[in-house]
């Protein structure tokens, strides 16, 4: 799967923009033959001059009676500890290169974690419903931090249930987001990757990371989307290099875009 597209695959994210399934694409060289074609510019992402994520402090939210049974809490223990990795590894060294004046890039850390039963979950959940629940969390559960300028929440869904947003549908349109709410709360929703259109030819957790890699990297240089490191055509940092991953420390992470070597890194 990485570097490789044998199929229409949906997106990584969405994030209010139109819900994008990553197309297939003719060859350079026949679509330049073609009459009254025209390529699409090369990525180059530019700043918007919003806020950027100095120092992530990721918190996960394990949402659904199912990440208490065994397997699935053996599931997210190992997320959790990728996170601890990955958060002082050369994947956030990287994003230096899109530090603005007075907003430097470094390193984060994980800050906690906790599991959640309420409200309980049907097949789909919308955003404006993570959304309330994250409002009805922080206002009542001691075990969520309340928010910085640097936190941001994984919500992360157990197998089964469906993330609507944007019109989309998760494994339809899209394998995870993230957004913000009104610039102050900064989230990413993970869908369990169940479907083959979000793993391809990944196992399923293999698939979380490079998924959870690619919205970290997108919520630290672009926290509110569109307003900071975006590109008009190709969208942000982890989309343009979507379903490219490499090898980190043991875990699968995807690829990012880089503007100062002019490709996937």
């Amino acid at each position: 799967m990485s570097g490789t597209q044998q199929q229409p695959m949906p997106s990584f994210h969405a994030h209010g923009d139109p819900i994008r399934v990553v197309p297939l694409h003719l060859p350079d060289t026949v679509t330049a033959d073609l009459p009254g074609v025209t390529r699409a510019p090369a990525p180059h992402l530019t700043y918007r001059n919003g806020p950027l994520i100095q120092a992530v402090e990721v918190f996960t939210l394990f949402w659904g009676a199912a990440w208490r049974q065994t397997a699935q809490a053996g599931i997210a223990k190992r997320l959790n500890q990728f996170f601890g990795t990955i958060l002082t590894s050369t994947l956030i060294d990287q994003l230096a290169e899109y530090n603005v004046h007075g907003r430097p890039i470094g390193h984060g850390r994980f800050i906690g974690t906790a599991t959640i039963i309420t409200p309980h979950l049907r097949h789909s959940v919308s955003d404006r419903t993570v959304q309330h629940m994250l409002h009805q969390e922080l206002a009542t559960n001691a075990a969520l931090p309340q928010p910085t300028p640097n936190t941001v929440y994984f919500v992360c869904l157990p197998p089964g249930v469906a993330a609507i947003q944007g019109g989309g549908r998760s494994c339809q349109a899209f394998c995870g987001y993230h957004n913000d709410i009104e610039g102050q709360i900064f989230y990413a929703v993970m869908p369990f990757p169940g479907c083959t259109g979000c793993t391809g030819n990944l196992t399923p957790f293999d698939a979380l990371t490079a998924i959870s890699s690619h919205e970290l990297c997108e919520a630290i240089t672009d926290p509110i989307p569109g307003q900071g490191w975006y590109d008009d055509v190709h969208g942000e940092i982890g989309d343009i290099c979507a379903w490219q991953t490499k090898q980190f420390g043991g875990y699968t992470v995807q690829l990012e875009w880089s503007n100062r070597a002019n490709a996937c890194i």
